[in-house]
């Protein structure tokens, strides 16, 4: 696959993800934090599972142990996101997210010992400009959900470090499949030691799960662990980073929202570092930015 195929798929992944925060809301009407949590990602993996379970046998130890402990963050990220949600207002929430931007090449820098090109950094003060831009609103007040928010946004980071270590090591679609029965089985067993286990009770909730667990869940997921082994995890989390402008979209064309200028602004600096992140600028005679994983993924230590 092709680095720019493979990045078209996680722009699609962020589509999907961008509309999730407004199913998330449709569902947390009638279910607890934990059991939306545990029905999205249970019922993902069993569509998921029964469509490629001869593939499935074909799982060893190692694809077990990533999914095992990619299954845990995104367990804990979601949890945080959802805590975060209650307690703090939606824009510092959207805000707060999305630096994962901003702790995705970190994180990297601190596992790879690799620097930061600059033209990496560029890319990603435009895009916190126009996540700022998008999503805050003032007075910009510190509440204790920012905290769950920024949790988040580091699990999520340190996600999308992790897949790409693991997508060059292990199968992916198998990855991408049981990473999902791991955090369903996760929030199952958490619903049962702090919730009253509950389906969902209207049809707009049956529609929100069901759509959370197809194509934000199981498609999304499985979609970014494959496409991950063909980009790098920083150009992975600047295409993230248009997750709020796909969710301001979400909300003006199902829930009425409208943008006002600053917020148009905003989206179109997002999308600028999303496109400078994709252009080559040649030095030398030599591309200074690799269209390919090895490029910022040279070294991938082994998880035991």
């Amino acid at each position: 696959m092709k680095p720019l195929k493979a990045d078209l798929m996680i722009l699609f992944i962020t589509l999907c993800w961008g509309s999730s925060y407004l199913l998330m809301k449709i569902g947390l009407d009638t279910l607890g934090a934990f059991n939306l949590i545990a029905l999205r990602f249970g019922l993902a993996f069993i569509l998921a599972g029964a469509i490629f379970i001869r593939r499935l046998r074909q799982v060893n130890v190692k694809t077990i142990r990533y999914a095992m402990l990619l299954g845990f963050i995104l367990f804990i990220m979601f949890t945080a996101l959802t805590f975060g949600l209650k307690t703090t207002t939606t824009s510092n929430a959207g805000f707060l997210v999305s630096l994962t931007v901003v702790f995705v090449p970190l994180i990297h820098t601190f596992l790879f010992k690799k620097k930061l090109e600059n033209k990496v950094i560029i890319c990603i003060i435009l895009a916190l400009a126009g996540i700022a831009l998008l999503t805050i609103q003032l007075p910009f007040r510190f509440r204790i959900g920012d905290l769950f928010c920024i949790t988040a946004a580091l699990c999520y980071a340190l996600h999308i470090n992790i897949v790409s270590t693991a997508a060059q090591k292990v199968d992916t679609l198998n990855l991408g499949i049981l990473q999902l029965g791991f955090t369903g089985l996760y929030a199952f067993v958490s619903s049962l030691l702090f919730e009253t286990s509950l389906w969902p009770s209207t049809t707009n909730s049956w529609m929100a799960v069901l759509v959370l667990s197809i194509l934000c869940t199981a498609v999304g997921f499985i979609f970014q662990t494959i496409a991950q082994k063909y980009t790098t995890a920083t150009r992975t989390g600047l295409v993230f980073s248009l997750e709020p402008v796909f969710a301001a979209l979400a909300g003006f064309w199902f829930a009425h929202e409208f943008m006002n200028i600053n917020q148009y602004w905003g989206a179109a600096l997002v999308f600028l570092s999303v496109i400078l992140s994709s252009i080559n600028v040649k030095t030398r005679g030599h591309s200074s930015i690799k269209n390919s994983p090895v490029s910022l993924d040279t070294y991938t230590p082994e998880f035991k």
